[in-house]
């Protein structure tokens, strides 16, 4: 699916979309193919069932302690850290996406 046709069904901007799909690819969850001018994504079935098998397990009344604000900044962690790897794995392509740090944001 093509980020126009995204943006069109929801009530945020392209660029935004644009980021948060740069997000899910970079975390893996997405696959993108170039069509020309355009960037057309499919979801990535494996990690999804991934994800859901993950939250099937801690499904229920309570959050398990791992999925507290401090369980949770590790995974921000790892995710970053998995990401920064996979793209220096890639041939160290220059990447020309903004860098923003957790202070810039807060």
């Amino acid at each position: 699916m093509r980020v126009v046709d995204l943006a069109a069904r929801q009530l945020i901007s392209r660029p935004a979309i644009s980021r948060h799909l740069r997000l899910l690819t970079e975390a893996g969850l997405l696959d993108v193919e170039q069509q020309g001018r355009e960037r057309h994504y499919v979801l990535r079935a494996e990690p999804l069932r991934q994800v859901r098998e993950y939250l099937d397990q801690v499904d229920g009344p309570e959050l398990p302690a791992r999925l507290t604000t401090g369980g949770l900044d590790a995974l921000d962690t790892e995710v970053r850290r998995t990401s920064r790897d996979r793209r220096r794995s890639e041939g160290g392509r220059s990447s020309t996406r903004s860098r923003t740090s957790r202070e810039d944001i807060a």
